[in-house]
């Protein structure tokens, strides 16, 4: 299993996908209990959803499965949001607080995942980072994301249908941000949040330097907004999907229309 796939582009905003892929190896695979083998948490169709979306885009998707190892966190193992439900590097329950594992990995093991998945998908993720940056001066990274828009154990109520996260501003010029904002706020029809309940995860607040022409931007998609419905089989909603296609392409336009 190659780890990571890269497409490369010209444009300034280069597109994210830790979450979209569905590999897990046969060892780690006989390791989880039945609700990990139905890898709810995975961010369904996003990858779809963005595909062709606008021309020039530089796409990093990662191939493994969230349950093997996360790469939209810190190696470090520490928490995103302390004192909040979450998952961890190598998650031990799904996002309804449920364990996934009839055999947990141990740390050998997970440092063993760190090195042989994680690192390389971030390897890829920096090295188009620069290669764009030298392009242009500068880059953006539009982290994607997507989630149930209901999940007790994470969050209460129904999660808005975009949650822009810059990390209360820091990952990013305010004039990236400002962007994607307003087309967020001006989609009739649809509600967002900025630095909600997701803020941005690790990669786009490791990657989020603005003060070295290196910004960052992630945009948590609740599925409802474009799945037929939040649980499998995880149709894809072509009708959904393409009204909400329209607003994200007008999002990446706009911020591949910016400059410093």
């Amino acid at each position: 299993m190659t780890p990571v796939t890269v497409t490369q582009g010209n444009s300034s905003v280069v597109l994210g996908f830790p979450h979209c892929g569905t590999y897990v190896p046969a060892d780690v695979w006989n390791n989880l209990n039945e609700t990990g083998r139905a890898l709810s948490d995975t961010d369904w169709h996003v990858d779809h959803l963005y595909d062709g979306v606008m021309d020039g885009l530089t796409t990093v998707r990662a191939n493994f499965h969230r349950y093997v190892i996360d790469a939209n966190r810190d190696p470090s193992g520490d928490s995103l949001y302390p004192g909040q439900n979450t998952t961890t590097l190598v998650p031990l329950t799904d996002f309804d607080g449920l364990p996934i594992w009839s055999k947990e990995p141990d740390a050998i093991e997970i440092a063993a995942r760190r090195e042989t998945v994680h690192a390389p998908y971030h390897a890829a993720l920096q090295a188009e980072l620069d290669r764009v940056r030298s392009i242009h001066g500068f880059v953006i990274l539009y982290d994607c994301h997507s989630i149930r828009s209901r999940i007790p154990f994470l969050f209460d109520g129904v999660l808005p249908d975009f949650n822009v996260g810059t990390n209360l501003g820091i990952t990013c010029a305010p004039e990236i941000e400002a962007r994607a904002v307003a087309v967020c706020e001006a989609a009739k029809g649809y509600r967002s949040v900025l630095n909600g309940r997701f803020r941005g995860g690790w990669t786009t607040r490791h990657y989020g330097q603005p003060h070295q022409g290196q910004h960052a931007i992630q945009m948590e998609l609740a599925q409802s907004a474009y799945l037929t419905c939040e649980h499998a089989p995880w149709t894809y909603d072509t009708q959904k999907a393409e009204a909400l296609r329209a607003h994200l392409a007008k999002i990446l336009t706009r911020l591949a229309g910016w400059t410093p």
